[in-house]
């Protein structure tokens, strides 16, 4: 996997767009990500998508493709994912350049954590921050 510090997350966020092009294009040029695979249908339809962010990654697709998790999806809400990265203000600024729709903007948290949060064009949350939970198996 692409971007990735050799280890593999086991939580991969995955998420069904009614335009998975459009919204590939707003979470790489937009938002930092890294697309590493995306599969196409004969129609056109994203199959599936992987988008790399630092050492963890989401998986998407094309709402109507058909299948199991199509079908189960169809009833779901809407998603809300957080994505660590180092410098908020920075990707902030990139996110407004870019004309993202901004929730709030960055802000330093009573936990230690300085982030932000956005909405994605088919209203998914995305909140981006410096707070990296330390995960104890």
């Amino acid at each position: 996997m692409t971007g990735t510090s050799g280890t593999r997350p086991s939580i991969y966020p995955t998420l069904l767009y009614a335009d998975a092009k459009a919204a590939i294009r707003q979470l790489t040029e937009v938002f930092g990500f890294t697309e590493s695979s995306v599969y196409e249908g004969e129609d056109g339809l994203v199959m599936h998508a992987e988008l790399v962010q630092g050492n963890g990654a989401v998986m998407l697709g094309s709402k109507g493709r058909g299948g199991l998790f199509d079908a189960a999806m169809k009833e779901a809400g809407t998603t809300g994912v957080y994505v660590v990265v180092d410098d908020v203000d920075a990707h902030h600024r990139r996110a407004v350049e870019h004309g993202a729709e901004i929730l709030m903007p960055p802000t330093d948290q009573d936990y230690g954590s300085r982030d932000y949060m956005a909405r994605d064009l088919e209203g998914n949350i995305w909140s981006f921050g410096t707070y990296a939970p330390e995960i104890r198996v």
